[in-house]
């Protein structure tokens, strides 16, 4: 997991674990891109951070966090549950509605992955994505 910046900016949630908080979340980190002036992100992260999220609630246990940082290199979400399973890929057939929520992320991400907490059951799963090669990348 990259380290967080000196100076970044950040804000975290402590959120219900319910999965009719995933849509409300979707927005407040939308919100918060918007006013970090993120907009290019927006798409990628606000869906990886739902994907996240909802992975969270349907096989951790409370206490779920989501948070993000982002400094002038990049940008990072995290999303931190108190379950003893670790997330892993599913081999799902094409016509499954449900399980394709880490390939999603290893997708729209630059970089992601697991870690475990240290003293207890749990796990923070985080994505990241390089915001200077992004915008250098969308100014060709």
């Amino acid at each position: 997991m990259p380290a967080t910046p000196d100076d970044p900016r950040t804000v975290c949630w402590t959120l219900p674990h319910e999965l009719s908080i995933v849509g409300k979340a979707r927005g407040m980190v939308n919100e918060t891109l918007t006013a970090w002036a993120l907009h290019s992100l927006a798409d990628d992260v606000v869906l990886v951070a739902g994907e996240l999220l909802a992975n969270a609630i349907t096989h951790g246990e409370p206490l779920v966090r989501l948070s993000l940082w982002a400094g002038a290199d990049e940008l990072c979400v995290r999303v931190t549950d108190h379950g003893p399973e670790q997330p892993r890929h599913l081999d799902l057939g094409v016509e499954a509605v449900h399980g394709r929520g880490l390939t999603i992320v290893e997708a729209l991400a630059d970089d992601s992955g697991v870690i475990p907490l240290p003293d207890r059951p749990g796990k923070t799963v985080w994505a990241r994505w390089d915001i200077r090669a992004r915008s250098a990348r969308s100014a060709l």
